[in-house]
This record gives C-alpha cells, sequence and structure tokens, in this order.
C-alpha cells in the first residue's frame, strides 16, 4: 500500500524566501541588461575607438602572430581563438566584425589584410572556413607598446586569461574609422575622417590646449568617407562638431559622358557611405516603372578592378543629362543623410562628445599612454644600469670572483662571500652566479663602461620625459606625426556649400529646348553638335586636332542630312550628337562621335558633305566623280532614307552642296588633270530621285573628278595642289592660290579651262578647292600652312610647300551679328551651307 507523503516546511528555508515587487525586478535587470550592452558590445571607447569584440579580434590576432609580414590564415581560426578566450558570444557575430574591419568601403584605414571573398556593399562575404586574414600594417599603431606597460589588463570571462581595457592606438582610430552601433536607449554614428587632417588639429591641440572649434576645423573641414563622394552644405559640419549631433548630405560623384555614339550618360564613380550600386539600380528600375523619372534608357553596372565604382546611366536623347542628374539626386540614394551622432564611452560611461572632447580625449590617453611608456622603458634601464654597474665590479677582480665561487661550499655561501667582498646587492650577485664562466671573462671592461654610459644617458632622458608634460606633449606630437607619414592619405570626399549646388540645380530644363545650334563635320569624319547659337571663332578650320569640313546652322529638335559616297542620303537628328565642347581658340571636336556610329554605313561608304533640311530650298545639287550633275528638288527628301541619284558603275559622288543662298554662285567642277570648268545653278534643271543627273563636265582619258561645289562669283579664289599621281599624299607638292575671276564660265558638259601647269614630276591635283577669300589650308596634325598670295597665273604652275596638306578651307564661316538668335526648324534660318570643304572630305583628297 502506497503512502501519501505530506511535504514538511523547513523554517530555515522559509527564512530566505523575499518577496519582490516585480516592476522594480524589471527595472532592476534591464538596467543591468542594458548597461551590459552599452559596455561591453554596442558603443566604441573614446580612448581607441574599438567596441570590445574589435579590441579582442585585433589583441588575438597579435597574440597568435598574425602580423602583415606573416602568411593568412583561416578567419575561422580566428574567430575560434576570440570566442573560446575572450568574447563569449556568437561566432556570426564576431566574424562579422572582422569582415567590416578589412573592408575598404567601412574602413578609411581597414585594420584586417583580407584574402578571398570579403562581400560587396551589396552581397555578404563567403564563410569563415572559405576567407582569410592578417593583420594589416595599420592595426600594428594600435597595438604598439602593448607589452610596455602602456595599459591595463584585466581577467576575460572566465578568468583564466587576460585582456587589455584599452589599446595604445598610436592614432585616433575613433574619428579615423569613425563606428556605428546601437545600444539601449541610444545609438552612436561617428563618421570617418582623414588621418593626415585630424594628426594636424591634434598637434595644434597639443600646441594651443584653448583652441577654439574655428581653429580646429581649419584643420578637419568635414568628415572623409572611404568611398569619396561630396559633401553638400557646412552648416550640418560645424552643428555636429560644436555639439556631437549633427547631420549632412552626402551625393555620389558623377559626370556626364558620352557612353555611346548616340546618348550621353551619367557615370557615377563614387557612391555615398555605405550603399551599393544594386540599390542604386533597383531605385531607379522602381522609379522609371512608376514614371516618376523620365530621360532613362538603361542603368548598367560596369565596376570592375580598374574602376570600383562605375555605375553608367544612359539618358534618352532630347534630355539635359544635367537636370536628370539632379532628379536623381533628389529621388535615389545617389545623395543619402548622414546622422553624426558622438557618442562613446569615456571613464565607463557614455557620453556625446563634441569634436574637441574626443581630441581631448585620445590626447589625455595618449599621455598617460607615453608617461606609463616612459616609466616602464626606465624601469628596465635601472635593472639593466645595476647589473652592469655589479659586472664592473666584480670585472675588475675576476680572479678574486672566480676564487670565492671555487670555494664556497654552496651558491648561497657564494653569494654572501660575493656580496660582503665587493659590495653587491643581491640581484648582482645572482646575476654574476648565474652568469656561465666563459662570458663573464669575455666581457670588455670598456665594452660595459659604453653601456653603461648609454643607459645613464637613457634614464636621464626618461626622467626628463617623466618630469616634464610638456616633453611628453612633444613626444605625442612627434609618434602622432610619424604615423601620419606612413598610413596618411589624400581627401577622398569634396565639400560644397549648398547655395552653390541649390542654384545650379534649378538653372536646367529637364528636356533639350529646340535652340538654334550648328551641327560641325571635321575632316577625319568626326561628329557634333554647338550647345547654342553664338558665333564660331573666324580664324580657320583648325580645331584642337583635326580640321572643320563642313557646318550646318540647324536646331537642336530638328535633322541634318549626310550625304555620302554611294548617293544615299542619310537624316541624322541633331540630338544625337554629343555636345561640342568649345573654347576660345577653336572648336573642340575630340569628343565628337564618327559617322560610323551614328548610322549604318555600307562597306566603302565615305562621307562627303553635310547639308541642311528645308522644304522651301531650291534643292541639293550633287556632283560625282564621272562628271555628272544633278540637283535634287528638296519636296522628296521626306524620309530618313533616300538615293538621290543613280550612279553608273564604277562612278561615286565627288561633293555634294545645299542650294539656299547660292543664286549668286556658280557650280565648279574641278579634275584630276587640273581642269576647271564653272557654269551657273540655273543652267541644271532639278531632277526626282531616280534620275541619274545630267553631264557637268566633259573628262580626259583617265581623269576624274577631285572636287565639286557651289562658287560665289566675288571675291572667290581658287587652290590646286599637285604632286606625283601615285604619291598618296606623301609629297607634299606645289600648291597655287588664283582668282577665281581669272576662270571664265564655259558650257555645261564642256572640257573648262587648264587651272594649273604641271612642273617635271608633277602628273594630278591632289587637292583642289574653290570659295569665298581668304583661303586657309591645314596638316594632317591641324596646325596651318601658309599658302602663297591669290596673284596665281590661271594656268601658272604652284610653289613649293612644307608638308603635305589634308584640307582647305575659308575663314568666313563665322556668323554675323544680324544672324537669328532663336527659332525652331520651321523658323527663317538662313540654311546657308557655311562648308569648308564644300562636301569633300579627306577621302577624296588622297585617293
Amino acid at each position: 500500500m502506497a503512502r501519501r507523503s505530506t511535504p514538511v516546511i523547513d523554517d530555515e528555508f522559509e527564512e530566505h524566501v523575499i518577496d519582490v515587487d516585480v516592476s522594480d525586478e524589471m527595472q532592476s535587470s534591464f538596467l543591468e541588461y542594458a548597461y551590459s550592452v552599452i559596455y561591453a558590445r554596442a558603443l566604441p571607447d573614446a580612448r581607441d575607438g574599438l567596441k570590445p569584440v574589435q579590441r579582442r579580434i585585433l589583441y588575438s590576432m597579435n597574440e597568435m602572430g598574425l602580423r602583415p609580414d606573416r602568411a593568412h590564415v583561416k578567419c575561422a581560426r580566428v574567430v575560434g581563438e576570440v570566442m573560446g578566450k575572450y568574447h563569449p558570444h556568437g561566432d556570426t557575430a564576431i566574424y562579422d566584425t572582422l569582415v567590416r574591419l578589412g573592408q575598404p568601403w567601412a574602413m578609411r584605414l581597414p585594420m584586417i589584410d583580407s584574402h578571398g571573398n570579403f562581400g560587396s556593399l551589396d552581397a555578404g562575404p563567403a564563410a569563415m572556413r572559405y576567407t582569410e586574414a592578417r593583420m594589416a600594417p595599420v592595426a600594428l599603431a594600435m597595438t604598439e607598446g602593448m607589452d610596455l606597460d602602456t595599459v591595463d589588463f584585466r581577467p576575460n570571462y572566465d578568468g583564466h586569461e587576460t585582456e587589455p581595457a584599452v589599446m595604445p592606438a598610436s592614432f585616433p582610430n575613433l574619428l579615423v574609422n569613425g563606428s556605428t552601433g546601437i545600444a539601449v536607449g541610444m545609438a552612436t554614428n561617428i563618421p570617418p575622417h582623414n588621418l593626415i587632417e585630424v594628426v594636424h588639429a591634434l598637434r595644434h591641440l597639443l600646441a594651443h590646449p584653448d583652441a577654439d572649434l574655428d581653429a580646429i576645423m581649419r584643420f578637419i573641414p568635414g568628415p572623409d568617407f572611404p568611398t569619396g563622394g561630396t559633401i553638400v552644405g557646412l552648416d550640418g559640419i560645424r552643428e555636429a562638431y560644436e555639439t556631437g549631433r549633427g547631420s549632412l548630405k552626402v551625393r555620389a560623384k558623377a559626370r556626364i559622358e558620352q557612353v555611346t555614339a548616340r546618348k550621353k550618360g551619367i557615370v557615377v564613380t563614387e557612391l555615398p557611405y555605405m550603399i551599393g550600386p544594386e540599390k542604386i539600380i533597383e531605385q531607379i528600375k522602381v522609379l522609371v516603372q512608376g514614371k516618376k523619372l523620365q530621360g532613362i534608357s538603361d542603368v548598367k553596372d560596369l565596376s570592375d578592378l580598374q574602376h570600383p565604382t562605375r555605375l553608367v546611366v544612359e539618358v534618352k536623347n532630347g534630355f539635359n543629362p544635367e537636370a536628370l542628374l539632379e532628379q536623381l539626386y533628389k529621388k535615389t540614394k545617389l545623395e543619402d543623410s548622414f546622422g553624426i551622432n558622438t557618442v562613446a564611452l569615456v571613464d565607463g560611461q557614455p557620453r556625446t562628445l563634441s569634436l574637441i572632447e574626443a581630441l581631448q580625449v585620445y590626447l589625455e590617453h595618449r599621455l598617460e599612454v607615453t608617461l606609463r611608456r616612459a616609466l616602464f622603458q626606465r624601469a628596465k634601464a635601472e635593472d639593466r644600469l645595476h647589473l652592469v654597474e655589479g659586472l664592473l665590479l666584480a670585472i675588475l677582480d675576476i680572479d678574486d670572483v672566480i676564487a670565492i665561487i671555487r670555494q664556497a661550499d654552496d651558491a648561497a655561501a657564494a653569494r654572501a662571500r660575493l656580496m660582503e667582498a665587493f659590495e653587491l646587492s643581491e640581484v648582482q650577485a645572482n646575476y654574476i652566479l648565474d652568469m656561465q664562466l666563459r662570458r663573464l671573462t669575455k666581457f670588455s671592461r670598456i665594452e660595459l663602461e659604453g653601456e653603461r654610459d648609454e643607459l645613464a644617458a637613457r634614464i636621464a632622458e626618461l626622467t626628463e620625459l617623466i618630469d616634464s608634460e610638456e616633453r611628453r606633449r612633444e613626444e605625442v606630437g612627434n609618434d602622432l606625426l610619424a604615423v601620419a607619414k606612413q598610413y596618411g592619405d589624400a581627401r577622398r570626399t569634396v565639400l560644397l556649400s549648398a547655395a552653390g549646388v541649390s542654384a545650379a540645380a534649378t538653372s536646367t530644363p529637364l528636356e533639350v529646348a529646340d535652340d538654334p545650334c550648328w551641327v560641325v563635320a571635321s575632316a577625319t569624319g568626326l561628329l557634333a553638335r554647338t550647345t547654342d547659337d553664338s558665333p564660331l571663332p573666324a580664324d580657320g578650320p583648325r580645331t584642337h586636332h583635326d580640321v572643320i569640313a563642313a557646318i550646318v546652322r540647324t536646331s537642336a529638335r530638328s535633322e541634318v542630312g549626310v550625304v555620302t559616297s554611294t548617293g544615299r542620303l542619310l537624316k541624322l537628328p541633331a540630338l544625337d550628337l554629343p555636345t561640342l565642347p568649345r573654347t576660345a581658340a577653336a572648336p573642340d571636336l575630340q569628343g565628337g562621335s564618327r559617322l560610323s556610329e551614328l548610322l549604318a554605313l555600307q562597306p566603302g561608304e565615305e562621307f562627303r558633305a553635310l547639308v541642311p533640311l528645308r522644304a522651301d530650298s531650291p534643292g541639293l545639287a550633287v556632283g560625282t566623280r564621272q562628271g555628272v550633275v544633278k540637283v535634287i528638288r528638296p519636296e522628296i527628301l521626306g524620309k530618313p532614307e533616300w538615293e538621290i541619284i543613280r550612279l553608273e558603275a564604277g562612278d561615286e559622288v565627288a561633293g555634294a552642296v545645299w542650294l539656299d543662298g547660292a543664286a549668286d554662285s556658280s557650280l565648279c567642277f574641278i579634275t584630276s588633270d587640273a581642269q576647271l570648268l564653272h557654269f551657273p545653278v540655273s543652267s541644271v534643271r532639278a531632277q526626282g530621285r531616280t534620275g541619274g543627273g545630267i553631264a557637268g563636265i566633259k573628262l580626259s582619258a583617265g581623269a576624274r573628278v577631285i572636287w565639286f561645289g557651289a562658287v560665289p562669283r566675288d571675291d572667290s579664289v581658287v587652290v590646286t595642289v599637285a604632286a606625283a599621281g601615285d604619291s598618296l599624299g606623301v609629297d607634299a607638292g606645289t600648291v597655287k592660290v588664283a582668282r577665281f575671276e581669272e576662270f571664265p564660265p564655259k558650257g555645261r558638259a564642256t572640257m573648262g579651262v587648264r587651272c594649273h601647269r604641271f612642273l617635271r614630276g608633277e602628273t594630278a591635283l591632289q587637292q583642289a578647292w574653290a570659295g569665298p577669300a581668304p583661303a586657309i589650308a591645314c596638316a594632317a596634325s591641324g596646325s596651318p600652312i601658309d599658302l602663297p598670295p591669290a596673284d596665281g597665273k590661271r594656268d601658272g604652275s604652284g610653289v613649293p610647300v612644307a608638308q603635305p596638306i589634308l584640307a582647305i578651307g575659308t575663314r568666313t564661316f563665322a556668323l554675323t551679328d544680324d544672324a537669328p538668335a532663336t527659332g525652331s526648324a520651321a523658323d527663317d534660318f538662313s540654311g546657308e551651307q557655311e562648308s569648308l570643304l564644300e562636301g569633300d572630305g579627306s577621302s577624296a583628297d588622297t585617293e
């Protein structure tokens, strides 16, 4: 039968039961937990700028010997060492901290030399079993002097090991690398700064302890993020430095580039701190799909080893990239706010620090480290000096020392006899007894005396350092300067005032206005457009690297026509052309696009002319190599692409000219055998698109047309360049300039008149040109070539030139003051083709 037991209440046990109010217990427990998180996990120490886990990682790696001159080891080994000895928390927290210490985009001066996939701004790192690490060189500056009793050590969590309470920290890590953390009821967010700037501020504060914030900000104007970027607005910086709290805006660094032949793009090379490119791309896609952002055709991340950050945003034609960039700043993380909250532990208590307070706390720490280091080194030097003095006493009577040791019964007796005979201390006597006899006999008295003097001088120097605060401040300043020279680098983040940025943000419309502009083509096939209708320089056709072949006045949203050697006219929107950078001296076409990149050309098809497109014009005149001329009515030019002339086999277009303003001009042919023919424009009847043209000039056997265009009858000149027919432009040849009025007009389909008499060895004209005076010429390098005066005889010979001529043109292509300043494609532009080569490109000149 089971017994029923009755519980027995122990009176002694009841005495230990205490009634506690739940709210009081919760409050007490929460405060203990909060203090533990604040002190042991989330907030950095203001002296070394490290959280406990960061300090334990660096200390463990230093103890493991993982210095920069050693091989990398698995991160799992480091994590295990830290977790097993010092940090009783999860391995994930330790590994995440280890990874962050080695990420160059997170730390201004990374303290871990990483090997393997340590992640990116958009992706996490590989597992700790795959990655490797060792201490970076700058980490040695954090641990330097730790074995010299410079900092206090405390027991670890289980009492079996000791760990430093703070690092010696030879550089101000709290400000240089910054810190971020969330504790219970408080948080910290300290931005990185430039090491050189902070060191200069510290040295100034050492020399001037009463310096104010304005004086310090002359050295530290603002944060310096590892990812660069641009800080917009300086008011938030000053507020944060003065009170410890503030906010600032960080912008990405971007520039406008011609990313394709037809499109411009916004190229982002630096992003705000801790913002990844994938986040920016996702934001842009959402805004474009939601119709909240217009003008973007594509976004690409082209970052690689050579370009750590290269985010390309392609802009649609017709939109201003500058205005679109401002919208991206407003609507995406290309501009981000950074809230500064300088909270750190000072004497174990969390405090919000101003900039000067943070600098002062660090300086106090370094002064204490310097003092403790000097005391430790002086004690070591005094101990060694004491031993050296004992050796000097013993070496004078080395034979007596040996005899005393040999006659003694034991070590104690020998020690007592030595102390009595030579007046040695117990430490000195023990040192002599512990030394091997062979070492004692080899001691040189001179060497010992030299060491004694050196030790005495060192002790005196350290004593001066210990007794003089001014000397310690000087020592701290020298240490900081050495660290800055070794590890410092240039500022990466640009500081801008908010006033200039906000003014620029509202000055540019989003869409490109249909304003008048000029479309320019160079002799080597580069095309671009100007941004306005201002006059081009009237000092010649030379650019910075090329020569202008043709220039057409139009508007930004209109089209121009490109005539090719195969008899096609291709329409090209002006918006598809890159904007022409201009200088006071000459336009710069280096940023232009090649015609083959803008239009689909056939094999062997070449540029011949650049023409405007207007329906109320007399039309377009075309001349071919075989002497055919054709005038095309403008009303048929309505499609994007036309065959404007039917060419015979082996024939091609030599030149083309738009006939606006050509009523008083003559159509002119110049052939390779030095024949020139010109006749009125009115003598050529306009034809339809399918027409093959009519006879323009009669050619002799083997001759071909090398130049065709429209020439004003008044004040024009003819320039001809003769050389050997097979020189292919290598031979400079001879050049002749004659007045156009010297050449009488002849009937269409005749041979014309001779325009150049060949010298011995000359067999053909290499180049020719006719147009308004004065004429100029350029070499392939773009440098001008002097031409003879326009007094050559109609059929005379030329004069030698120093170098081959690439292009010939006129100086009279600048706009006049009465040219209309505004308008659209439908306005009454003059439409006059200001062509320098009148449709004859470089290929035609060198065939």
